[in-house]
């Protein structure tokens, strides 16, 4: 009996070996290593009291094989505690959307298509999402380099810029070093997401499939630099000095006066109360320098040539809540921003708004789990002819596509207002899996000016989109 249990124990062995070396994976091992040690010991002990009724040759072979056994699973303990893939964790997610565009007349699947262009229908949805993360050591002081991808939809594909201005062609989308000082204190360097506002750029962790309008076009981008984060109580802090946003490099501009290079950092910091374990009120803010939009009207700088600077100041700063209770989550967000010569008139831009979502999940004998989510957003940029945050207004003083910028009928386009934007979002969610999530939106846009272009040539006040997506973690 004990030379069939060692048996079935040494030929357990290759299928533990190679077992994946994801987070989970590795927990089952170390479970799986206890248990083996476990039955060692009882083996050993087993044979200790019955070495006396074994013939001498029979007790040796006995012992090699626990020897053997005992050396196989020391040598997986070593490498799931110290070995390089210790810490090591791939995660991830795929979301294949549909999306039907009213005005543009359009409506495809969207995955993995490049798409230079960030545009409130696309944004970071459509995608695959790679998370490669290495922690090294364990406990709450282990450092750890954490990088995303996301080749088509992320930061280095329709946001980050060079020291030139070109965009695109960069799969990383953020990569991070997190060094921990203390259970409560860490600094952190790298490509980083932004600070702003109560909404996530991952698609499995959002409520609808679309992003709110401050999301996309108010709060900042992602950062480069260094910076770091600590807590006291219930307070969570972090600062971070680093390039303008959305900057892998300080930006140079060139005209007929020289070259000139922002060498100005940013400084963006972010705070967060915990006034409940269901209610976390937060805040950010950003100041710094940032590049103006090309000229459209002289050799100066801004829409109009009426700078003598390619930067101007920038601010912007903003207020979120969030409420999260077993199946109910409420979520509201103010923005402020404003940036000096970035309106398309040449003055200054400013812009405001709010959002406001609320979502419940609940279960259904036909359906199974489901929820549905309601939110509406109002962002104001009408000052000046509008412009400035992420807000980026044509030759013409219009983004036609988003909804933004002066009306084209306009006949003064240097003294026209910028349009305010408003949305409206439902969504219907369904959880079939614990991987899966399945997502259905409606979405009305809507502006107190013809600013949405249709396919047809004409301007229009609105416009609707519908889209469904299926989002696969693992």
């Amino acid at each position: 009996m004990k030379k069939v249990l060692i048996s079935v124990l040494i030929a357990s062995l290759p299928g533990i070996a190679m077992a994946d070396s994801t987070q989970e994976q590795i927990a089952a091992l170390k479970a799986q290593l206890a248990a083996m040690q476990s039955q060692l010991a009882t083996l050993q002990q087993s044979v200790q009291a019955q070495q006396d009724a074994l013939s001498p040759d029979e007790a040796a072979t006995m012992k090699q094989q626990v020897t053997n056994q005992q050396m196989k699973v020391d040598a997986l303990q070593t490498a799931a505690t110290e070995g390089p893939l210790a810490g090591l964790s791939v995660t991830g997610y795929l979301d294949p959307t549909y999306m039907y565009n009213r005005n543009a007349n359009s409506s495809s699947f969207m995955f993995a298509n490049h798409v230079g262009s960030y545009n409130y229908d696309n944004s970071t949805i459509g995608d695959v999402y790679l998370d490669i993360k290495k922690t090294f050591g364990v406990g709450p002081t282990a450092p750890s380099a954490e990088i995303t991808i996301m080749p088509n939809r992320g930061n280095g594909e329709t946001l980050l810029t060079n020291n030139n201005g070109t965009t695109g062609n960069n799969i990383i989308n953020t990569a991070v070093i997190n060094f921990p000082l203390s259970d409560s204190t860490a600094l952190m360097a790298g490509l980083m997401p932004s600070f702003g506002g109560y909404e996530v750029q991952q698609s499995n962790q959002m409520e609808t499939l679309t992003h709110n309008l401050m999301y996309d076009f108010s709060d900042p981008g992602s950062y480069v630099g260094v910076g770091a984060s600590w807590s006291v109580g219930n307070w969570a802090t972090k600062l971070l000095i680093g390039n303008e946003q959305n900057h892998t490099s300080g930006y140079t501009a060139t005209n007929g006066s020289g070259t000139q290079s922002n060498r100005s950092p940013t400084v963006t910091g972010r705070f967060d109360y915990t006034w409940s374990s269901a209610i976390d009120l937060g805040g950010s803010f950003n100041v710094g320098r940032q590049t103006l939009p090309a000229s459209v009207a002289g050799p100066g700088f801004g829409y109009q040539g009426t700078s003598n600077s390619a930067f101007s100041q920038y601010a912007f700063t903003e207020l979120d809540y969030t409420y999260n209770l077993d199946d109910v989550i409420v979520n509201a967000e103010a923005d402020y921003g404003q940036q000096k010569d970035a309106a398309f008139n040449g003055g200054n831009a400013a812009w405001y708004g709010a959002s406001l979502l609320a979502h419940e999940k609940w279960n259904t004998e036909m359906l199974g789990r489901m929820g549905a989510t309601l939110r509406y957003d109002y962002l104001n940029d009408s000052r000046n002819g509008g412009g400035g945050g992420g807000i980026v207004l044509g030759a013409t003083g219009q983004d036609s596509y988003n909804g933004f910028g002066i009306d084209p009928n306009c006949a003064n386009g240097a003294q026209c207002k910028g349009a305010n934007h408003q949305s409206l979002t439902a969504d219907l969610l369904f959880y079939p899996t614990n991987q899966l999530i399945l997502k259905f939106e409606m979405r009305h846009d809507w502006t107190n000016q013809n600013v949405f272009l249709r396919s047809d040539g004409n301007y229009t006040d609105n416009n609707n989109i519908i889209g469904a997506q299926a989002v696969y973690s693992f």
